[in-house]
């Protein structure tokens, strides 16, 4: 358990060096990994549109709804799951969330009808609820305020990569027939497995709390969380407050509504770029098929990879992670504009859509910092599930108004503006946040 005082490195006689590389080694690989499944899970949806848009009764706008209910049963555990890795077990309850979402991914394949689309959406949801949040206050468990932009970048990365990975792989995928089944139903049935089998293995590789990690040795664990205890209470006469208390600062709310509008455009840009990249090339090139506009959407989502980690990096390096929020936020929306204008030629396009991968994934990382600076852990913890709760709201209300636009008449360019104007508002709100100096 945490000592009182904490010892000094020196005291310890250990190096914080080799201590924070055993930690990243062992925990920001496994998370990694896990965060790749749950974001391909969610998201591969997106891709197997192009082949359900043919079934009986799949319009866009049951689609945009479709995508949408999945934050419904998200939304549900966001609080609890939060407080259970705080409270309880983080490596207990990311096993149950991973068996259930994997179980439920692949029940995707079962769908005929819209309304049974809705209800596996709705459970998906549902099962994997919890998990974003519980990773962020289980890196409060492990690494020093000072480390935890990297941490996260290390962590966020996953989702351009998922994405990249899910491209391909889906591309593949549809391609085939095995035992009479199409191409969209294995998309669900092949992705959902990894999570299954992970969530029976993550029990026996993760540990709860450093006094419980024994890959660190007495004095490592003992230094450790001497450090993260120091930290807390630091938080706490710095700024922390009681849990009422924490949902009434101003700074939550900014925080809240700032991610809020970010992620009614970010959540329906995952989902629909591939039938944007269809559509634009259909306009400039006359035709494309399923396998080659996963192709060309691949190289989009590998932008990110370089745009959340050189964020990470640099805003541990400069200790600014308001800037770098905002920065990541207002740039996707310009990129992404930038993509509309009328008379380009597709490689003009596509490059317009690679800057809008790089920025789309760059401001994640220091975001999430930003709720742990100045609240006590409960408190962060139960801030972190209401922020997040607000982010996931937005999946439910930006992905059912691009259905319905698209429904309504509205091209691909209308409803990317829409999603530019989206990160434009987030990040003009997230500008007007104030950080007291020390923990800018």
């Amino acid at each position: 358990m945490p000592l009182d005082p904490p010892p000094s490195a020196a005291e310890a006689g250990v190096d914080p060096r080799a201590i924070r590389r055993k930690v990243a080694w062992r925990i920001i690989p496994l998370l990694f990994l896990l965060y790749i499944v749950s974001y391909l899970d969610r998201a591969n949806v997106g891709f197997a549109k192009l082949q359900m848009s043919k079934l009986p009764g799949f319009t866009e706008d049951v689609f945009g709804w479709g995508f949408g209910i999945f934050f419904v049963g998200y939304l549900v555990l966001e609080i609890p799951g939060a407080l259970l890795v705080e409270h309880w077990s983080a490596r207990k309850w990311f096993a149950r969330i991973l068996v259930t979402w994997g179980f439920c991914s692949m029940g995707m394949a079962l769908v005929r009808t819209p309304t049974q689309f809705y209800i596996a959406r709705f459970c998906l949801g549902l099962a994997e609820a919890g998990f974003f949040p519980g990773v962020i206050v289980y890196f409060t468990h492990w690494f020093p305020r000072a480390e935890r932009g990297r941490a996260l970048a290390g962590m966020v990365l996953a989702i351009p990569v998922s994405l990249m990975i899910g491209a391909w792989a889906s591309g593949a995928l549809l391609e085939v027939h095995w035992f009479g089944l199409p191409g969209w139903q294995w998309v669900f049935l092949a992705e959902g497995i990894p999570a299954v089998v992970l969530g029976v293995a993550v029990p026996f590789l993760l540990a709860d709390r450093p006094w419980q990690a024994k890959w660190l040795n007495a004095d490592e664990r003992a230094w450790l969380e001497g450090k993260l205890e120091a930290e807390r209470r630091e938080s706490a006469v710095a700024g922390g407050v009681t849990l009422a208390e924490a949902l009434r600062r101003p700074t939550v709310w900014i925080l809240a509504l700032g991610i809020l509008a970010t992620n009614t455009g970010g959540y329906a840009l995952s989902l629909w770029v591939p039938t944007a990249v269809k559509n634009f090339l259909l306009e400039t090139r006359g035709g494309a098929v399923d396998s080659d506009v996963l192709n060309w959407t691949c190289p989009i989502f590998a932008c990110g990879l370089v745009g959340v980690w050189l964020s990470g990096q640099s805003s541990d390096r400069t200790g600014d992670r308001k800037w770098h929020c905002v920065a990541g936020q207002v740039l996707t929306g310009l990129s992404l504009a930038g993509s509309v204008i009328p008379g380009q030629s597709w490689t003009v396009v596509f490059i317009w859509l690679c800057l809008t991968g790089f920025f789309a994934n760059s401001w994640p990382s220091p975001f999430w910092v930003l709720p742990t600076l100045t609240l006590s852990s409960s408190a962060a913890a139960v801030s972190i599930g209401f922020i997040n709760i607000c982010a996931n709201i937005a999946g439910l209300i930006g992905n059912p108004v691009v259905g319905t636009m698209k429904t309504a008449g509205a091209n691909d360019q209308d409803c990317l503006l829409f999603l530019a104007c989206c990160y434009v508002t987030g990040g003009v709100i997230i500008a007007t946040l104030r950080l007291p100096k020390k923990l800018a």
